[in-house]
């Protein structure tokens, strides 16, 4: 049997099986055949791992491995990524659903296009109660466009295998703790590697529509990151110290989401766009 194209790695913990069924059932429906998916238990409890397990039982191309102990989605990935056999890396988490051609038109462009390591695209945000909203993200982002937030939604994104080599994957480290991608994403553009955003949706990412909750360690931690990587892209200076202390903001009006919703995902500048209620 030959190797896939794409292998898909994904990190999860004590996830909602329901929500994983949703998830694995997406990448099951895409119209590119050619892929692996490797599920990482980051120590979920036994329970959890036994349906996880009974989940990756549907398809022979569903890869299941577990840790120990929890160590975080950035060793997950890490363990998966060292697992894959696929010349793209695609990123899928536990909750979220890939529209049917995701991967046909990311490996596509891909190809089509050497001078870029990664792609995404926007997506439309949905909750239990349906799709509320939609994520926009730049077509070519540059430098000044991780000064909101994040200019790519990480798992929509596929890469060149060789990018996440060159790179040595993601910094396990717990300063970079829920914001891994953000991290990787201004590494690689320190590095003279470029991503592309396909300005149609195809994928549903999952966020609630009315609760946001930060921990202060958290955000605490994500200004630390957006001076590193601010500074490696040369775009740290007295202008944009708005966007240094931005998680701090958010951590202290978290009681107002959607004020704190605003700020997070830089709506000023389009990241977000919602529907108006009927």
């Amino acid at each position: 049997m030959n190797d896939p194209v794409i292998s898909v790695i994904m990190g999860t913990y004590n996830p909602d099986i329901s929500k994983l069924k949703s998830a694995v059932d997406s990448i099951i429906k895409q119209t590119e055949k050619s892929w692996e998916m490797i599920i990482y238990d980051d120590g979920s409890t036994e329970a959890v791992s036994e349906n996880i397990r009974e989940i990756c039982a549907y398809d022979d191309r569903l890869i299941y491995c577990k840790g120990e102990t929890n160590k975080g989605l950035a060793h997950c990935l890490n363990e998966a990524f060292k697992l894959s056999k696929g010349r793209f890396i695609a990123r899928m988490d536990d909750d979220d659903e890939s529209l049917a051609k995701r991967f046909e038109i990311e490996r596509e462009f891909l190809e089509n296009n050497p001078e870029y390591g990664w792609v995404g695209c926007i997506a439309d945000l949905f909750d239990n109660t349906g799709v509320w909203g939609r994520a926009q993200r730049a077509e070519k982002p540059e430098a000044s466009d991780f000064l909101p937030s994040s200019p790519f939604i990480h798992p929509s994104v596929m890469f060149r295998r060789e990018v996440l080599e060159e790179c040595n994957g993601y910094r396990e480290d717990k300063l970079t703790a829920r914001c891994e991608d953000y991290e990787l994403f201004m590494r690689l553009y320190s590095l003279g590697k470029k991503g592309f955003n396909i300005q149609t949706v195809l994928f549903k990412y999952r966020e609630d529509s009315k609760k946001l909750k930060r921990s202060m360690k958290y955000c605490a931690n994500e200004m630390k990151i957006r001076r590193q990587g601010f500074k490696k892209l040369g775009i740290y200076n007295l202008k944009n110290g708005f966007y240094v202390v931005k998680p701090i903001l958010v951590g202290l009006i978290s009681k107002f989401p959607v004020l704190a919703q605003k700020i997070r995902t830089g709506t000023e500048k389009g990241d977000h766009i919602v529907k108006s209620e009927q």
